[in-house]
């Protein structure tokens, strides 16, 4: 009879990191499958990342199937620094079940200006994808050199160049010496 094996010393520390430093960021940079890492926001529920999209209005998840994989990286809150990167397991809960109302209802609280407000989860449910982003082990090390990539490509531009006068107008002397 052998007796089963429950996970290291270093697999718990893993898993203590990925769940701490994902719960407390508010972004997560995801790579799918032959796509480029796309930041998203998420929620932490389960033991998983949950994020929404693919819809009118919400981020993109592209490269993002269920029964794929991603690679995951956090930063941290206050310095935007990479704490750490580990692989996910993607699943897509079933539309309308216990988990996936439970997702839509903590995603439902993070997300912020929402065009529709409480019509959010039916317009999700019609519109969009929920996935389910579960770590499957130990962490990736961090890579010595930067990682510095070129921006990906974005309908947002600079509306028009600074007027030659704001300058002057943001940098004039506010108090002025009063005249008795």
């Amino acid at each position: 009879m052998t007796a089963e094996r429950g996970p290291s010393e270093g697999e718990l520390l893993d898993r203590a990191l990925i769940e701490e430093a994902t719960k407390k960021s508010g972004l997560v940079w995801v790579r799918g499958p032959g796509a480029a890492a796309r930041p998203l926001w998420h929620v932490w529920h389960e033991g998983a990342v949950y994020v929404v999209g693919d819809g009118p209005g919400e981020q993109p998840l592209p490269g993002l199937s269920d029964g794929g994989t991603a690679e995951v990286t956090v930063r941290s809150k206050d310095k935007g620094g990479r704490l750490v990167v580990w692989t996910a397991a993607v699943s897509e809960p079933a539309l309308g079940s216990e988990a996936w109302r439970a997702a839509v209802a903590e995603l439902k609280g993070k997300r912020l200006n929402a065009p529709d407000g409480e019509a959010m989860p039916a317009r999700w449910e019609r519109e969009c994808r929920v996935l389910r982003l579960a770590p499957t082990g130990a962490t990736a090390p961090l890579p010595d050199g930067p990682l510095a990539e070129p921006p990906l490509p974005s309908p947002a531009t600079t509306r028009e160049p600074v007027p030659a006068g704001l300058p002057r107008l943001l940098f004039r002397r506010r108090n002025k010496p009063r005249k008795s």
